[in-house]
């Protein structure tokens, strides 16, 4: 079975006879932490204004149902 790596050729990679120069590559990991960056100062919930808007539609249309169920039956 002849398979080829998908890693690069050790030989065609520049600096192989002695060893990679400092600088040719990039470090392994970031040297940020995971906590860098602004904080995250989001809140979980509804914030009192929607709230209070969708109680005040959900009670207007509820008063014209009941208003219109009693003057169909009147």
């Amino acid at each position: 079975m002849d398979t080829q790596s998908p890693d690069q050729d050790p030989r065609d990679s520049p600096g192989a006879v002695g060893g990679v120069p400092p600088g040719e590559t990039p470090a392994g990991e970031g040297s940020t932490g995971s906590e860098t960056g602004p904080a995250d100062r989001q809140t979980r919930g509804w914030a009192k204004g929607p709230v209070i808007i969708l109680g005040i539609i959900v009670v207007l249309c509820a008063a014209f149902f009941i208003a219109y169920a009693v003057t169909v039956t009147v």
